[in-house]
């Protein structure tokens, strides 16, 4: 199936272009970036050798539906969504820091706590909890920002102002912005019959020095979900809980002897999981929004977007 991994676009007054992980963001004149969700799929700072078709409409239009449901408390950066893997906004000074926070032991956390480590970034994190507790109040776990290739670190809020990475002001409104995001994100999967277990907020400035939320937000590619139905029962028991995130790929390559450490072969995909992958990433979607996916048309992807985006900045 045809996938978009790649892109090299020269749009109209482009300035330049940053390719990320997952992501492609051409930056124009006037302010404004164009940022196109790839099918590029990352496990621990990896870039897979395949795309996963749909996964970057998927990713788009979740973050779409999940920026308008949260406009109202934090303001962002979009401005229109004028082709499924795309998103048009204002360009912003990215914050070089990925703000996480956790309302679960869940994932990164769990391993940690498991290591016999009761600090992360220099948040506590109490004695006695197993794997997928709740804690007692959502922690934020930040994380230094990484480009393609190289490894997101743990950090604490003293070592980001101490070393000038945010100003103690900014980082304030970032925390601020991150638990009323929390707070909103945990009132929407509830709707759903989901927990919302962690999730990651990226934030920048405007010209005008306004913060404003960018990048995703609450796609299973940032996020951790379990369902909410028998969650006690089976942290009673001690068993595994069912999830909605890519925890899913992270498990199949640690299966395969794969955490993205040096001298580690990355398993094979064949098309047959690949597919599969696919076909999870849709019912992600349609449980985190309770939408009925609807797959856009792949003849060719590239093309669709250039002639959607050229029209799409005609109007802006």
């Amino acid at each position: 199936m045809n996938t978009i991994t790649d892109t090299n676009f020269k749009f109209p007054k482009q300035v330049d272009v940053y390719k990320g992980k997952v992501r492609e963001v051409y930056r124009l004149e006037d302010d404004i970036m164009v940022m196109v969700a790839t099918d590029r799929l990352s496990a621990f700072d990896v870039v897979m050798p395949k795309g996963i078709p749909y996964k970057g409409q998927i990713l788009n239009q979740i973050a779409t539906k999940m920026m308008n449901d949260t406009a109202d408390i934090v303001p962002n950066w979009l401005l229109k969504t004028p082709d499924a893997n795309v998103a048009i906004g204002h360009a912003c000074e990215p914050f070089k820091v990925e703000m996480v926070i956790r309302g679960y032991m869940s994932g990164h956390a769990a391993r940690e706590y498991k290591a016999g480590k009761r600090m992360l970034c220099g948040v506590p994190m109490p004695e006695g909890l197993k794997e997928n507790d709740k804690f007692p109040t959502p922690i934020i776990t930040p994380a230094t920002k990484a480009e393609m290739g190289d490894h997101d670190e743990d950090i604490s809020r003293e070592d980001i102002i101490k070393r000038g990475i945010v100003s103690e002001t900014d980082y304030k409104q970032l925390e601020d912005y991150t638990f009323a995001l929390f707070k909103r994100g945990t009132e929407i999967a509830a709707k759903r019959g989901l927990i919302l277990v962690d999730t990651k907020y990226e934030f920048g400035k405007t010209k005008d020095g306004k913060i404003v939320l960018i990048d995703e937000i609450h796609t299973p590619d940032s996020s951790r979900y379990f369902y909410a139905d028998g969650y006690e029962e089976r942290q009673e028991k001690g068993e595994p809980q069912k999830q909605l995130s890519k925890e899913f790929v992270r498990q199949w390559l640690i299966s395969n002897n794969f955490q993205g450490l040096e001298g580690q072969t990355l398993p094979e995909m064949t098309d047959e999981y690949i597919a599969s992958v696919s076909e999870r990433y849709i019912e992600l979607y349609e449980n985190i929004t309770g939408e009925t996916f609807v797959k856009a048309d792949i003849t060719n992807i590239q093309a669709r977007i250039e002639n959607n985006v050229l029209h799409c900045l005609q109007t802006l």
